[in-house]
């Protein structure tokens, strides 16, 4: 790889910052591959669960399988973000992709032969653990790198109508190829997988004129991967809102494993539940018109209070056992604040940053964030294991509403401030 972390080719910035961002061939490759991979992770989010379910028939190893994923991610994202710093991002995000497919075909090819195990499963779990902060952290900068930083907010939404769109699609599409036979989830994953990585092979990234190339840093290589944490914990608005950040992941992201286990219990059908999942994706893209006016219409801070305050009640609802619909809907109302979410921090993060720390900080944020899933997902399955779904979900909620308590009487959250948009 290149000691370089801007890639191949050199670009005219100026142009570059002059065109539309729809005509930015390289963005719409990086968006138009990321959209393959982004449906491919949401089929088999939903499919490795329901099969893991099948051989064991335990909530408990459904959710081990996606803490093994987590810890993975965990272990790894520390030193992702200084490995995305060094080397050629491009590169980088062909090699996990290549990666991530073959995992995929491994899977097919298993299911072909009837020979999956739980071990084969966990290894895969393990795989896409690890390939994810490392292809995340080079894609996000490679986003950075290609577009202009004026269009960066308009970049970041139409990457999360992209991630809700894979989410809506993703899971009923997985759900329904399951339903007809084992094998095509994961015929459409490799598919997919592959797709994303032919969409890399044909990006060029420019080097930015004032960015030179990135140094490297007295220290030694555990000291370089450490600096993103460093940094998130020296800077007191990035240090609380990734702590917030955090508790909202341990909470959300077992959302789905008990909605699945509830619906499973209930005897629903895979498409059944792949349609209901879709319910916090279609709330993810119609909150997507949401992320201007929110972040016109407040401070950081207060968006952060207000999106966690709305998630605690909307959570609460899923414990009300009204049937599939109304917890479809329930997800609906909470996904409409996540683009507003993510957008927030991938703005605090980027626009306070110096571009030669960007991978670091990217991966040490999502590394903290994994860790409170994997966190979550793994109480979550053992509370399945003992309690009632209904009991676990208002536990998830009661953990979230400390969360906001904790963070409103935060002054430096209550107060954070927008960063300049030049940047």
């Amino acid at each position: 790889m290149s000691a370089h972390p801007g890639g191949a080719g050199v670009l005219d910035t100026a142009v570059a910052a002059d065109r539309p961002l729809r005509r930015n061939r390289d963005f719409q490759l990086l968006w138009s591959g990321s959209a393959f991979a982004f449906l491919g992770r949401e089929i088999t989010d939903l499919v490795y669960p329901l099969m893991v379910l099948a051989i064991t028939g335990s909530p408990g190893w459904a959710g081990t399988f996606g803490g093994v994923q987590l810890f993975m991610a965990l272990l790894v994202g520390i030193p992702a973000g200084s490995v995305a710093d060094t080397y050629d991002r491009r590169k980088l995000l062909i090699v996990m992709e290549t990666a991530r497919a073959t995992a995929s075909a491994s899977v097919l090819a298993a299911v072909l032969l009837d020979a999956v195990t739980l071990p084969h499963l966990l290894g895969v779990a393990v795989v896409v653990g690890t390939v994810g902060p490392l292809g995340g952290s080079a894609r996000m900068l490679l986003v950075r790198a290609v577009v202009p930083p004026r269009q960066l907010t308009a970049a970041l939404t139409q990457e999360e109508v992209r991630t809700h769109s894979a989410a809506l699609g993703g899971p009923p599409v997985g759900g329904f190829l399951y339903s007809l036979a084992t094998v095509l989830p994961f015929v459409a994953t490799t598919v997919s997988f592959t797709v994303s990585l032919i969409c890399a092979l044909f990006v060029r990234v420019p080097r930015r004129d004032d960015a030179p190339a990135a140094p490297v840093e007295a220290g030694g290589t555990v000291r370089r991967a450490l600096t993103g944490l460093a940094l998130l914990w020296r800077v007191p608005t990035l240090r609380h809102s990734t702590l917030f950040a955090m508790a909202l992941n341990m909470v959300t992201a077992p959302l789905f494993l008990i909605v699945l286990v509830m619906l499973d219990r209930a005897g629903a059908s895979p498409t059944m539940i792949g349609l209901t999942s879709a319910g916090l994706a279609v709330g993810g893209l119609t909150g997507t018109l949401l992320v201007r006016p929110l972040h016109r219409a407040f401070s950081p801070g207060t968006l952060m209070l207000v999106l966690g305050g709305t998630a605690v009640a909307f959570i609460s609802a899923l414990a009300l056992p009204w049937g599939a619909w109304w917890l479809a809907s329930a997800l609906f109302l909470l996904g409409l604040g996540g683009p507003s979410m993510r957008v927030l921090v991938d703005i605090l993060i980027f626009r306070q940053v110096p571009d030669e720390q960007r991978g670091r900080t990217f991966t040490a944020f999502m590394t903290v964030l994994g860790a409170g899933a994997s966190v979550g997902l793994f109480a979550s399955g053992q509370l399945l294991e003992r309690l009632p779904a209904a009991y676990a979900i208002l536990t998830l909620a009661g953990v979230l509403a400390l969360a906001v308590g904790w963070a409103f009487t935060d002054r430096r959250i209550r107060e954070a401030r927008w960063p300049d948009e030049s940047r």
